[in-house]
């Protein structure tokens, strides 16, 4: 009976190191799932990072390009009314009640 019992144990023990050792595959392999998605995680933030800091400069690429605009749309105007105003002077001029 006792060498019966001592012969359960070791078979029980062989049992428990062949789940110990699946375990152990296991947890190497999410071990190394994890390093692998820390190291996609590392490199989607550098991206972030970098898309933020360049969605920063395109803002002010836009809000200088629109600040031109308004500029542009001031001086147009401007020269609009120039001109008008030489219409109507060579109207004038070119107008027969016009007497020196």
């Amino acid at each position: 009976g006792h060498e019966q019992l001592l012969k359960m144990m070791e078979e029980r023990m062989m049992d428990v190191e062949q789940k110990l050792k699946l375990v152990k595959r296991l947890l190497q392999d999410k071990v190394n799932q994890l390093k692998e998605q820390l190291s996609k995680n590392t490199r989607a933030d550098a991206m972030v990072k970098d898309l933020y800091v360049e969605n920063a400069q395109l803002l002010k690429a836009l809000e200088a390009t629109e600040q031109r605009q308004k500029t542009a749309e001031r001086k147009n105007y401007l020269l609009e009314e120039k001109i008008a105003n030489l219409n109507r002077i060579v109207r004038n001029l070119a107008s027969p009640s016009f007497s020196p």
